[in-house]
Formats: structure tokens, sequence, C-alpha cells
């Protein structure tokens, strides 16, 4: 393994001795992020003394985890006990969870204890208003957007300037709304190609303090070279949340988060839902990392249903569908979400440079009956774009592996579709389409696979899906590479201004060792 620098290194070091809600020694990882997210199930479902009384044993053996104190301050309210309630908002804030945890929600359950009087005098000596955010997302060479959430509704504004006492080259306001779980996204154009901006937030007509940078992406279908970062599997774990500090090290340009982004598995059950991402986006670790680098994100199996499952043909059944996908729309800042209103899901299009990224939904209209993972509206929407790209590369960005056999006895891959698999490759071979290949997430390592096509150039795929899961997958038999020692995120250095435009993957892991790489050229993806 190749050490970055020890430089970096100790620098994540350093942050993980911050890291909340660190794992102890010899404590287990085991499913953590399972754990605290069916509790606040089981509350919602009102069974109070249950959920205390676990909160309170997992507490006597782990005196320092600081998220089932809030489920325990939770519980004190929805007892009526606010004195013991803000004593473990106190106790817990005290030893580094953010106050915000507490503005954000979920709201029906934390009300009786922000309703109270000695909340509010805690909340108005904070001076919060700010919860999550900002989140950069749908950043192009001209413009950009940035994700907020409040704990009201509130006027928010943007200010985009080359430096912090530079005059703004670029402003945009919008309003918090409650229907949209107290978040906005403010839109900015007019930008310059490849240029580092300096942005800060006014939040309710106060100007926050911290200023933060984004970089708009190189000029819209001109050669470029640029880093990225990919994967999925991302659990709440808190002792691997480091790895969001490890990703920032690199300054990758855009992160591109492929399913089981949060770990809900209650679609029929919105608090959870919530409680899945309002914990993440609390993460100081990720807030910085997402505040600098535009974020897109897909879905998997257990950010929109249940494991292996499908939603099947229809729009709007199961009656779930809908407000599942209305939930993770309000918490990400994608350029689009498939086919909006008319067509939910969460497919969209994103380009860098002379480099098209397709983002697939594997889960909305997955149907086996109908061997079919895509849909047929969406299916058409790939081909269409495939086939009228002129990119130098064409990633297929899909929330499960392409590859056969990955997941040995498993029909949750492409292995459970091959016939749409065939017609995604004969598409490919019939319009002489070059320069694709794939990344992937779910299983919970990180892969390189070749899969050869008799007369035609083969479809590379990289696999990456243990950001901070605490479980993890075998290496599988024949991969070009595999490794699933540590948590590790795929980085992805595109240089299209080469006479032979290349693309080179490299497996990371969380301690920010360099351990696999593998560099492809697009002579390697041309038709013959």
């Amino acid at each position: 393994m190749k050490k970055l620098t020890v430089v970096t290194v100790v620098a994540v070091l350093m942050l993980a001795s911050f890291a909340i809600g660190a794992k102890k020694k010899g404590q287990k990882g085991g499913q953590y992020k399972k754990n605290n997210r069916e509790l606040i199930t089981r509350l919602t479902a009102g069974n109070l003394a249950e959920v205390k009384k676990s909160s309170e044993d997992y507490i006597k053996k782990n005196p320092d985890d600081l998220e089932y104190r809030f489920i325990l301050a939770i519980c004190h309210a929805q007892n009526g006990d606010i004195p013991n309630a803000m004593a473990m908002v106190k106790e817990s804030v005290d030893k580094g969870l953010p106050f915000a945890r507490y503005l954000a929600g979920p709201h029906d359950l934390l009300k009786p204890l922000t309703s109270s009087a000695e909340f509010k005098a805690l909340a108005a000596d904070k001076d919060v208003e700010l919860v999550h955010g900002p989140l950069v997302g749908s950043v192009t060479d001209k413009g950009a957007s940035f994700w907020v959430r409040t704990f009201s509704e509130v006027p928010v504004e943007v200010s985009i300037s080359r430096g912090k006492d530079a005059e703004p080259v670029a402003t945009a306001k919008s309003r918090t709304e409650e229907a949209r779980d107290y978040t906005s996204v403010l839109s900015v154009d007019g930008l310059k190609p490849a240029i580092e901006y300096r942005y800060n937030l006014i939040i309710n007509g106060k100007r926050q303090k911290e200023w933060y940078k984004f970089r708009t992406m190189p000029v819209f279908k001109k050669p470029a070279r640029f880093v990225l970062a990919f994967g999925g599997g991302a659990g709440y774990t808190p002792w691997n949340e480091r790895m969001w500090s490890t990703i920032k090290l690199h300054e990758p340009i855009a992160l591109m988060l492929l399913g089981d982004c949060v770990y809900i598995d209650t679609p029929k059950v919105q608090n959870a839902q919530k409680y899945c991402y309002y914990r993440r986006q609390s993460r100081p670790e990720f807030r910085a990392l997402t505040a600098s680098t535009s974020v897109s994100a897909i879905w998997d199996d257990h950010d929109f249903v249940t494991n292996d499952a499908e939603g099947g043909p229809e729009i709007d059944s199961p009656d779930w569908k809908i407000p599942v996908w209305k939930t993770f729309r309000n918490n990400w800042n994608n350029p689009a979400y498939g086919g909006g209103e008319k067509q939910p899901g969460c497919w969209f299009k994103q380009s860098i440079a002379d480099v098209d990224f397709f983002f697939l939904d594997g889960r909305y209209y997955r149907h086996r009956e109908g061997k079919t993972m895509l849909g047929p509206v969406q299916k058409e929407w790939l081909f269409e774009q495939l086939k009228n790209s002129k990119a130098t590369f064409k990633v297929i960005c899909s929330n499960v592996p392409i590859t056969k056999g990955v997941k040995p006895g498993s029909k949750d891959t492409w292995d459970g579709f091959p016939e749409e698999r065939e017609e995604i490759y004969k598409f490919l071979s019939d319009n002489r389409i070059d320069g694709v290949f794939v990344i992937a997430a779910d299983r919970h390592r990180s892969d390189a696979w070749k899969n050869d096509r008799p007369g035609a150039y083969p479809v590379y795929e990289f696999q990456s899906s243990r950001l901070t899961n605490a479980h993890t997958h075998g290496i599988i038999k024949g991969c070009l590479f595999g490794y699933n020692e540590l948590c590790s995120f795929g980085r992805l250095t595109f240089d299209t201004t080469k006479p032979d435009p290349e693309v080179t993957y490299d497996v990371i892991n969380i301690d920010n060792e360099l351990v696999e790489s593998l560099t492809l050229k697009k002579s390697q993806l041309t038709s013959e």
C-alpha cells in the first residue's frame, strides 16, 4: 500500500480523534446504522417504554455514544419529562453532538421538547437557524446550486464572489418551505469555467460567519483534466465518518454517490427516512466536504425500499413510492430527478468537460416479471442520451453491478435482468457508441472488472461501495483486482487532453492509502 503523504494521513487521524461518537477500543461495529434507525421506527409506532429502556441499556455499555443520547432525549420529551430531556440535550451537545440535530427533526417526535420554554431559551442562546448545508450540487462550467435546510421557514440568500472582500459576481434568493422539509435550493449562473469562487449565506437576514469555496467545472465539451470521487455503501457508522474528511483531502471536483447512501429500509415510515438523512447531514465531516464539492446521488434498495426489493411498473403504486421520492428529492441537489412529477425517479445526466455521466435509477420501476430494471421510459431516455452523446468518455453510473457473477446466487444485480443487459450491450454495438464504461456500487468492497463482448470492445466496470459501512463482502474470483480490508472510495482521474485520452481508477482507503490502480485509455473502448 502506498501512503499518499505523511501530512495528509496525519490530518485524517487528527480529524478522526475529534469524531463525534468515535468507536471505543474493543467496541464491535456490527450494523450500528440499523440500530438507532429502528428505535426511531418504534418510537413512531408508539413503543416509547421499549425504546427508552433500549437506549438506557446501550448508554450504560457505551457511555460515550451520542446517537442514543439523542434518542433518549426524545423519549424523555415524549414522556413529558422536559427537565431530563433538557439534561440529555445539554450533555450530548457538550460531548460534541451538533445542537442542530435537535432542530432538524423528526419534528413531530421532538415537538414536546422544541416547543418547551427551556429549549427555546437554549435555542435563543445558541442562535442557530441554518440546520444543514450548504450542499453544493448541479455545478456546471457556468453555474451552481446550493441546498440548505433551516429550522423554520425563512428567507435565504447566497452571495458568490472571487474572495471574501471582493464584490459579489452572482446572488440568488429564495425561502425555505415546510412543505419541502424546510429546505431550499438556490441556483446561480453567469459564472466562468474552472474558477474557484467563494460564497457566503444570508439566513433570515443575518449574514453567516462561515465562508465556503467551490470550483466551477471545466469548459463544457472541451478536453480537460479533472478528479472526482465515487462510491456507495455509506451507512451511518460514527467511527467511519472520517471517510468524508479523507475524500476532502483529494479536492475532487465532484462526489458521485451511487446508492445505499444513508440506509433506510423503512419506506412506509417517513420519520425513519428523514432521521437517516438528518444524522448524516449533521456530521461536520460530511458538511465540510459537501460545502465545497459538487454532490450527485442516486438510490439503491436500502434508500428506496428494502433489501433487494423492487418498486414495480406503476408510478404511484405502492402508495409509499412518491412520498419516498419526495423525501429523497428534498435531501439532495441533483440537476434532475427522473422525469419529475409526471415520471418520478432519480435518473439524470451530468457533464464535466467532454465526459458525460448517465445516472440510472435501478429501483423505482424495477419489475422482475416484466424483465426490466429501468422501465421503458428511463430506458428510452438512456438510449437517446447515449446515441446523441459526443463525449470522449460516456460513463454509465449504476446502483448495482452490470458484471456477471459479482453477487453469486443473487438476481439483484444485472444478473437478474440479463435480457435488458444484453439489450444495452447490443445498442452500444449497433450504434457504434465508443468510450463507454461503468461505475457501480452495492457490493461492500472496491473492484475492477473487464466484460468481454464478442465483436466489440470490452465494457470495463469500476465498483466501490464501502464508504462508511462496517459490513464487508468477500472478494470474487475473476476481478482485475478487489479490496475489502478497510472502507474505501473510488477516485477517477480523467485526462482527455492526451492524444489517447485516459481515465485512471484508484482505490483509496479510509486511512488515505492508495491500494489499487488501473488506467483505461480511450483506444481500449473503440469499435473496430
